[in-house]
């Protein structure tokens, strides 16, 4: 019978079987102490998936040795990530059984001392034996650390030895171990940025017309006529009737020149701000609960139907 680590007969054997938990890790604690006895080092399983052991790594009671704990021998506690080794009691217990490593050949000969110790018969650990997967393989045994004889069993045959003949040992009891995951609905919301207008602030060149009103000077000649108090008084001729007098004026009056000047009249400065606000969303969403349901037997129905 050949036997394999679970990762090397499945490497997505987490998705396949235990919905992404991981049995490998999980503590291990003493069937009847409840004492913390090592941890699940790997599953080895058989040629058509089913589990057949676990290995476990004892290291709170034997520091470096991992031991086979047959499949139907234990408990698991998928929600407090526990095993419980129903048969495995004491530390001398897992002393007698013998050691397992990575690699090692695993045929007849060994798990019939695996079994015998689980069998509470006295049988004398083996130094493990070299060999290349899958973990059947021809067992070359060293004199210094030969298989005991007592490990043979006059129940079992080699070559007619089947897992089912002890289910005790190999037959797990799914009731111990049924894992129920109750679901809900939440209502997921993320925010995603979506454009809602634009604006485009420019500058643009506006005319009108202005009137301005400044006040200007401008000369003129002004005669005015009088008669003089010497009106009438003699002149000699030579002071009278000369062609040549006259009054000259320069006259000047202002004019208006008009320019345009630019000027800083304001200050426009332009900025985004963000304004919070609340969105409500509502939505219908399901969630499992547990629907339990008990049957009772009266005794005269206990008696026509035993277990």
């Amino acid at each position: 019978m050949l036997l394999y680590k679970i990762e090397d007969f499945n490497p997505h054997y987490r998705q396949a079987a235990f919905d992404d938990d991981d049995i490998k890790g999980l503590d291990v604690y003493g069937g009847s102490t409840y004492d913390k006895i090592g941890t699940i080092d790997t599953v080895l399983v058989d040629e058509t998936g089913r589990f057949r052991y676990f290995v476990v790594e004892t290291g709170s009671w034997i520091v470096d040795k991992k031991v086979l704990l047959p499949i139907a021998l234990c408990r698991i506690d998928f929600n407090g990530r526990r095993v419980y080794a129903t048969n495995l009691r004491s530390k001398d217990q897992v002393e007698k059984l013998p050691r397992y490593e990575h690699g090692m050949a695993v045929d007849y000969a060994y798990e019939e001392q695996v079994r015998g110790i689980y069998r509470t018969a006295t049988v004398e650990g083996s130094a493990p034996v070299e060999a290349s997967l899958p973990l059947e393989a021809p067992v070359r045994v060293s004199t210094r650390h030969a298989v005991s004889p007592q490990a043979s069993n006059p129940a079992y045959d080699r070559d007619t030895y089947t897992y089912d003949k002890e289910p005790q040992l190999y037959q797990m009891n799914e009731q111990d171990h049924q894992k129920l995951k109750l679901y809900e609905e939440r209502l997921v919301a993320d925010k995603t940025r979506r454009k809602t207008g634009e604006v485009i602030i420019g500058k643009q060149v506006e005319t009108k017309t202005v009137q301005l009103q400044l006040p200007v000077e401008k000369e003129r000649v002004v005669i005015e006529r009088t008669t003089p108090e010497y009106a009438g008084s003699r002149v000699t001729p030579d002071t009278a009737f000369k062609q040549e007098e006259m009054a000259h004026f320069e006259i000047y009056e202002q004019t208006v020149n008009i320019k345009k000047q630019a000027f800083v009249r304001e200050e426009v400065q332009v900025r985004k701000e963000v304004e919070q606000d609340t969105v409500e969303a509502t939505d219908t969403v399901r969630r499992e609960e547990l629907d339990v349901k008990k049957t009772e037997w009266d005794s005269e129905r206990k008696k026509s139907n035993p277990l």
